[in-house]
């Protein structure tokens, strides 16, 4: 399979294995392979996360309502402590997550801030902390929200980012960013959108409190705010705080997106939604619903959007989405027999159009079609043929796996 040149793979995912040669290489799609060591466990380690804030090595991804901080279309801006120093003390973690929650006061907010792991790359001026040891990277939210106080503060921070010629990146979609910026980018904004929409309890609607670097939220059992109206300080009981599997834990919605084979191997399932541009189609997408399996969701999917009854589905390669916390499975499957590729659209009318495509028409597509939804096609694309999704798509990676002429030989040691 062609791989997506844009994607620097690390070299033991790649690695010579009894897998990888009976297999074939793995697929590492945009948004993936994150060059951070996540470091999960350290996350509730206070000391860990207080000497990180301010080491003179790490580096903080700054968005503002979603939208990243960059030096240019093309790359992140990675800023350094001094420059968000204001609306990020360095005692934000003196107290342990177990003072937070009996100190809490919801009259008082705080930016969200989250670990994003450490870049194990810069061992010699990064962070030495017990047996690891690299440049630690953290999301900030710059947003004005919150008191007025931490308002001005932000804004503050944008103003003086903006006078060094910085800009916040305003797009839908964001996938201009090389391979590592947006893996990276992909993590911060996923989890501050997650903080943002999470800063009140599901279950008894009071405000919860971000634990755990960012990536957990609780609703603490006692508020001072209430106190100070002259109040006892616990509040109403909340299913939340029964048991430690009941935090709120950010989510990911399982997707499916399907690359479609005819039963003779010689065409190809695309469908097209009315935002779509002129002549631009790309492969069948949709949730994967409760008590329902990637594949059962696969076919389910692809009757539904376009009348064509599948067989065989096979599990090919996954690509985070982080708009807003996504996870697309990426498979590929076949029709068994001709009487089932005949085209509906009126089960559910979420497409404008499905074809079957040749394989040939599909291949000149990749060749000189593709685009970004709101780009242009290549200078070689001719008016009216077939668009594609760019190589940053895992649309695009699946298409291109299902005309590879190994995987459709029917050989057993066929690779995808």
């Amino acid at each position: 399979m062609t791989k997506n040149s844009q994607i620097p793979t690390p070299a033991h995912i790649q690695a010579d294995s009894m897998l990888a040669r009976y297999f074939g290489k793995e697929t590492v799609n945009y948004f993936s392979s994150s060059p951070l060591n996540r470091l999960s466990f350290l996350r509730s380690e206070h000391p860990f996360l207080s000497a990180a804030i301010r080491h003179p090595a790490t580096r903080f991804v700054i968005l503002k309502d979603l939208a990243p901080l960059t030096s240019s279309p093309s790359g992140l801006y990675y800023a350094k402590y001094d420059e968000v120093r204001k609306l990020v003390p360095e005692t934000i973690y003196d107290k342990s997550e177990e003072d937070l929650l009996k100190g809490h006061d919801s009259r008082n907010t705080e930016p969200h801030l989250v670990f994003l792991g450490m870049d194990e790359s810069r061992k010699q001026d990064g962070l030495a902390w017990k047996i690891y040891s690299g440049a630690p990277y953290f999301a900030l939210d710059v947003s004005q929200r919150g008191s007025d106080e931490q308002q001005a503060i932000a804004a503050d921070i944008v103003s003086s980012l903006q006078a060094q010629g910085l800009s916040f990146l305003e797009a839908r979609v964001t996938m201009t960013f090389p391979a590592d910026d947006a893996a990276i980018y992909a993590q911060a904004r996923a989890l501050v959108d997650w903080n943002t929409r999470n800063t009140f309890c599901g279950t008894c609607g009071h405000r919860t409190i971000s634990i755990n670097s960012g990536t957990k939220r609780a609703c603490p059992p006692t508020d001072l705010a209430l106190v100070a109206e002259g109040n006892p300080a616990e509040r109403p009981a909340c299913s939340t705080r029964t048991t430690l599997s009941n935090l709120s834990f950010p989510r990911t919605d399982p997707t499916i997106i399907v690359a479609v084979i005819s039963s003779d191997a010689k065409r190809i399932l695309l469908g097209r939604s009315k935002r779509f541009p002129p002549n631009w189609y790309s492969t069948l997408a949709g949730f994967i619903e409760p008590a329902e399996s990637v594949e059962d969701a696969v076919r389910r999917e692809v009757w539904e959007e376009a009348g064509v009854t599948l067989s065989r589905v096979v599990i090919h390669s996954t690509q985070p989405w982080p708009y807003p916390a996504n996870l697309m499975i990426g498979a590929i499957a076949q029709v068994s027999d001709p009487a089932h590729e005949e085209i509906s659209l009126k089960h559910d009318p979420e497409l404008e159009d499905a074809r079957w495509f040749e394989v040939a028409e599909v291949e000149e597509a990749l060749r000189i079609g593709t685009s970004g939804l709101g780009e242009s096609a290549g200078p070689q694309y001719k008016e009216g043929g077939l668009r594609l999704p760019p190589p940053t798509a895992i649309a695009h990676q699946l298409i291109q796996a299902a005309i590879n002429i190994d995987f459709l030989d029917g050989d057993k040691n066929s690779k995808m």
